[in-house]
């Protein structure tokens, strides 16, 4: 481990002064502190600011009519030459912030002054295969422990003083295409992760660990056909096959590559004790090759935590076959209708729909458009289905002339989604969802393939374009409740990064032009912005600390635009990468 600028009496020294900016002595992270932690200001001790993902903080003293004096206290540098794709959302815990890098990197970095307090950087083989970059989106705290995914399908637990490894899992093969990016999922003492690698024909699982050891505790596989296990007292057991038999949605034997990864990692509701995960992508992306639904590919999973055992499951695009994911994060929240309270849940999926399920057991509510454009589906019917316009579907490349390319149709939205990656927030008091989405289309058409370990399984070829020559990116304010776009806000480059809310009346999100902005919550006008220097495609997080309220943002440009981005690229190609946390606060006076 490197220390930044400092010798290790003074980095010691640092951790110790951190340690006690509460009064108190650094305490491990609790189930319970977990459960608490979107109401418990004083820290950020999950993924999304409370388990169930909503990224709504009651903080206020931050708000409207204050945040135009809101400035930068201190911006703290990755260092190195791995400046690249930084999606984290840090932790904070005791004065003490926990933040991921590109390249499978992790942080400790003071709260009040910046100065990095520790590092740790995994070891990765010259042979990963992120397909989207090298990034990561941050850690779990739990007990004394810091743990996070490696490019290389790891899982690594951290000692949270001193960065020293506590235990390491192998998590799945990278040879094969896997990998992790997402932050792990803690609930009641369980680590729960899923891997990255849909477009090598790997197959999506999600799985629990204890931990306080790594000890593997079940996996639940997404394809249907494939054996999910248990582990008691040490031993193995069968927990029942996914979908319960093989090959019933997918034909011959392409379930054994079938896809579907859980590259995002999921959320929990309390309420239901439901771990929500999204699946990707069946495998290969040519639809022509596996009629059928597909199970359980683009789909949300609701999983139970204790057993392993898919509850309930909603696909928002089956037999895709534009690779439109179904991942993206599944968000808990409650509204009253008819003298009711509804537990309900949200998503605004890649293929542009927004969808409102019960979260109970996955029955469809109502689901809308989110994006201006959608050509590949008329619709929706009264289940939530698409109602495909099949002409709209990359045509069959064995019926073609020469039997290597099929014919080319423009879709709306382009694969990189209406929304991809990037997590949108849920406001208590607005009752809005703000949703970070894209304005963009797609060539795209089929071609033949065959899977082979560890090589692309895609069978298809694309062009990605913008829609509109002012903007591809809008922030939007959605009513979950009437499918009503409330406000928006357009941005000319494609928006990458996650959004936050407070009870402020605020939303901050930043962009790929390096501003972290601010809106009022309720309007849409614009409140704040400042530039970080390099483009945005993280997501904020808002803490308490010394009775003052603090927000900080990972900067780093990259991630999958740059790389996937086609002709929207040509955008963004001026932009620098970089690599830096931005903390800002009010002044005292």
């Amino acid at each position: 481990m490197k220390k930044f600028g400092c010798s290790k009496n003074f980095a010691v020294t640092a951790l110790v002064a951190a340690m006690s900016l509460s009064g108190l002595a650094q305490a491990g992270v609790s189930d319970k502190d977990i459960l608490n932690d979107q109401m418990t200001v004083e820290d950020v001790v999950s993924n999304g600011l409370g388990p169930r993902g909503q990224r709504f903080s009651p903080l206020d003293m931050i708000n409207t009519e204050t945040v135009e004096q809101m400035r930068p206290v201190w911006a703290f540098s990755f260092g190195g030459e791995k400046q690249r794709g930084q999606e984290s959302q840090p932790m904070v815990k005791d004065g003490v912030m926990y933040v991921t890098a590109s390249y499978s990197r992790v942080f400790a970095v003071d709260t009040k002054t910046g100065e990095e307090l520790w590092e740790y950087n995994a070891r990765l083989p010259d042979g990963i295969m992120p397909c989207c970059d090298v990034i990561n989106r941050g850690v779990a705290l739990y007990d004394d422990l810091v743990i996070f995914g490696t490019l290389d399908a790891k899982m690594v637990a951290l000692d949270a003083k001193t960065g020293k490894v506590k235990w390491k899992k192998k998590i799945a093969d990278y040879k094969a295409g896997y990998s992790i990016t997402a932050a792990p999922l803690l609930v009641n003492g369980k680590l729960i992760t899923g891997v990255s690698g849909g477009e090598f024909g790997i197959v999506g699982k999600v799985e629990a660990y204890d931990a306080k050891t790594g000890d593997i505790l079940w996996t639940r596989p997404t394809v249907e056909g494939h054996m999910g296990y248990i582990w008691k007292d040490g031993k193995k057991t069968e927990n029942g096959i996914s979908g319960g038999k093989a090959g019933e949605t997918w034909p011959g034997d392409l379930w054994k590559s079938g896809g579907a990864a859980t590259w995002l990692g999921g959320t929990y509701d309390p309420d239901t004790n439901l771990m929500f995960f999204g699946t990707g992508n069946p495998a290969p992306w040519n639809s022509h090759m596996r009629p059928g639904d597909n199970l359980f590919s683009s789909s949300r999973l609701a999983i139970d935590p204790d057993t392993g055992k898919i509850v309930w499951h909603f696909q928002t695009t089956p037999h895709d076959g534009w690779d439109y994911d179904g991942v993206n994060e599944l968000i808990s929240f409650d509204y009253k209708a008819n003298g009711k309270t509804v537990k309900a849940a949200a998503t605004a999926d890649r293929n542009g729909f927004m969808y409102v399920l019960n979260r109970e057991n996955g029955d469809f509510i109502r689901g809308f458009p989110f994006v201006d454009e959608i050509t590949w589906a008329k619709g929706l019917d009264k289940n939530g289905r698409p109602i495909y316009d099949e002409t709209m579907r990359p045509g069959n490349p064995t019926a073609g002339e020469d039997g290597k390319k099929g014919s080319v149709v423009r879709a709306v939205p382009s694969f990189l989604g209406g929304k991809n990656w990037m997590p949108m927030a849920y406001n208590q008091q607005t009752e809005l969802f703000y949703v970070p989405s894209n304005e963009w289309a797609m060539d795209i058409w089929n071609e033949p393939t065959a899977y082979k370990k560890g090589a692309a399984y895609l069978g298809a070829g694309f062009t990605i374009s913008a829609l509109n020559d002012s903007h591809i990116g809008v922030l939007r304010a959605m009513d979950p409740k009437t499918g009503k776009e409330v406000w928006r806000y357009q941005n000319y480059a494609p928006l990458w990064g996650g959004a936050l809310t407070t009870a402020g009346n605020l939303v901050f999100i930043g962009t790929p032009e390096g501003y972290l902005k601010g809106f009022n919550a309720k309007t849409g006008e614009l409140k704040y912005e400042f530039n970080t220097g390099s483009g945005i495609v993280g997501s904020p997080i808002t803490w308490k600390q010394d009775g003052e309220q603090y927000i900080s943002v990972v900067s780093g440009w990259g991630g999958a635009v740059p790389l996937w981005g086609g002709e929207v690229a040509k955008r963004v190609k001026h932009l620098n990468q970089g690599g830096s946390v931005w903390t800002f606060k009010l002044p005292k006076s």
